[in-house]
């Protein structure tokens, strides 16, 4: 699983790390509380001409006759994505490249209540999630849209959750973007371990209306 996104990497930084021509409609950045149905800077590549382009995090996928009009699909699960029909086309032809600095996930108290935890890389490099995009119009409108993708928790994550999103090391970044042919399937895979730093963060970041660095601050700071 993977509900809310941090990204705090200037374009034009995010945009050299991957060789990618910056749209001029990027959202901005930093942002500390990223959630479902808003746009994201997302990598994708034609040909291998690779652009950072603004896409909506929530897939939608073509057949529905408005963005509502089914399950919001943030996420897309490694085991099933090649057989479920809203996902199947896209992973054959339509994977991209999530830049994020880190992401939240939620693990359950004593008392059921839902504790958050701030997730990024232990050597404080950017993360690139595996995802997936497609193009939604109907009645004049239009969207670009994209989910991530996940897979079964490693060691580390999965004393928070029992799942993860995919990320995808820079050397097979072409081979997930489809610049270097088929086989991108052993991908989806849990982060090796050693990966991923974790703290607990402030309950506040439940709200989708909080913002701001120190959503991030370990709670017992």
């Amino acid at each position: 699983m993977c509900g809310r996104i941090v990204m705090t990497a200037p374009d034009e930084g995010i945009a050299a790390l991957f060789r990618a021509a910056p749209s001029n409609d990027l959202p901005p950045v930093p942002r500390y509380n990223i959630c479902p149905t808003q746009s994201v800077a997302v990598v994708t590549s034609d040909g291998g001409q690779r652009r950072l382009r603004p896409m909506r995090w929530g897939f939608v996928p073509a057949w529905y006759k408005t963005p509502a009009d089914g399950p919001l699909l943030i996420n897309a699960r490694s085991d099933t994505v090649a057989s479920k029909p809203a996902f199947r086309e896209a992973v054959r032809s339509r994977r991209c490249l999530i830049p994020a600095s880190g992401f939240y996930e939620w693990s359950a108290g004593p008392s059921g209540e839902r504790l958050p935890w701030y997730i990024a890389r232990a050597d404080g490099a950017p993360l690139a999630f595996a995802g997936l995009w497609q193009g939604w119009e109907r009645d004049g409108q239009s969207l670009t849209t994209c989910a991530i993708v996940t897979t079964d928790a490693g060691p580390a994550m999965a004393q928070v959750h029992n799942r993860e999103p995919v990320t995808v090391a820079q050397a097979d970044w072409p081979l997930w973007l489809g610049e270097a042919g088929h086989g991108a399937a052993v991908l989806m895979r849990a982060a090796p371990e050693g990966t991923w730093a974790l703290h607990r963060v402030d309950p506040r970041v439940n709200s989708n209306r909080a913002e701001g660095p120190e959503l991030i601050a370990p709670l017992d700071a």
